[in-house]
């Protein structure tokens, strides 16, 4: 009897993990391609430690937003960031010198990219 209730929690244990893998193993690979994506089109003005300093905010009027600012990036509704890397900024009322990218990016890589802005916070929010 002993031995048959370790057995099936081990196999219980191992369809646990198999059936959790593939949607960590998806999580990762779309938080490593919307780190790629940042990385490419984001750190001109985001900077590349997502600070707000990138390369071409010397004679910006306004400066862009501090993506390593936890608590700030944690603060803005998730519809919100979608929808100012959708439309632009001046669509959530922020500087119109955020470009609208959705003639860049699909839905789905700017949907995978708001929780690597918010640093995964809300990873598992969505």
């Amino acid at each position: 009897m002993r031995l048959t209730y370790l057995s099936g929690s081990l196999v219980l244990a191992a369809a646990m993990m198999f059936a959790v893998s593939p949607a960590s193993a998806q999580d990762d690979a779309k938080f490593k391609a919307s780190a790629h994506l940042y990385d490419t089109y984001c750190t001109q003005c985001h900077g590349v430690n997502r600070n707000g300093k990138g390369i071409n905010t010397a004679g910006m009027s306004v400066q862009p937003r501090d993506h390593a600012d936890t608590a700030g990036m944690k603060s803005i509704p998730i519809e919100e960031m979608n929808k100012a890397i959708h439309e632009g900024g001046a669509a959530v009322n922020k500087s119109a010198l955020m470009p609208p990218w959705s003639s860049v990016f699909t839905d789905a890589q700017i949907t995978d990219r708001v929780p690597y802005l918010a640093k995964a916070v809300r990873w598992d929010a969505n």
